[in-house]
């Protein structure tokens, strides 16, 4: 019983710090990376469908994304869906091919990413803290029902303990990665 309660929190927890990196991915650092157009949505015959389905993202060079979509009734949809979506991108057009030059990084705005990144993270560090929660009241649940002794449940919360500060870590490792990424000129 208490096994699967710590494997399933440390799968959970593991999924947070998996969520929290995919996140900062989409957070810019001033180099072009196909990854920051991943979350937009296109109007595709009606219905909203991922950019990566209707166009080929790729990197022309380390400032530079070009898109070029299927079909070339698309350009001007994924030209609107790029600039509406408030990337701070202004893409431009040449025939079916879409340029998007990545504008420099002020620094103010590394500092505004910065608090950014350190909000999502400290939205992480909350998820895990929650699921400790959630592992600590089945245990004590299992101590109510008299499935476990009172040493065992106490062993279990230090347990859960120990795999909280190790996922704590790793979410601050990620975030230190992110900041250093984001300051860096």
């Amino acid at each position: 019983m208490i096994d699967e309660i710590t494997e399933d929190a440390e799968s959970r927890m593991q999924k947070s710090v998996d969520a929290l990196a995919h996140e900062l991915l989409k957070i810019r650092t001033g180099r072009a990376h196909p990854s920051l157009l991943d979350h937009l949505s296109v109007s595709y015959y009606g219905s909203d469908t991922p950019l990566k389905q209707v166009a080929n993202v790729s990197v022309e060079d380390s400032r530079t994304l070009v898109v070029t979509p299927w079909e070339k009734d698309m350009v001007k949809t994924v030209e609107k869906a790029i600039m509406t979506a408030d990337l701070g991108l202004n893409p431009s057009t040449a025939g079916t091919v879409i340029r998007i030059p990545m504008p420099p990084l002020t620094a103010e705005r590394r500092r505004d990413l910065v608090r950014i990144v350190k909000q999502e993270a400290e939205g992480a560090k909350v998820a895990v803290r929650n699921i400790r929660r959630d592992a600590n009241s089945d245990f004590k649940e299992l101590l109510k029902e008299k499935d476990i002794s009172e040493d065992e449940c106490r062993q279990a919360e230090d347990g859960i303990q120990k795999l909280t500060d190790t996922y704590v870590a790793k979410i601050d490792a990620v975030l230190a990665a992110k900041e250093s990424e984001l300051m860096e000129v």
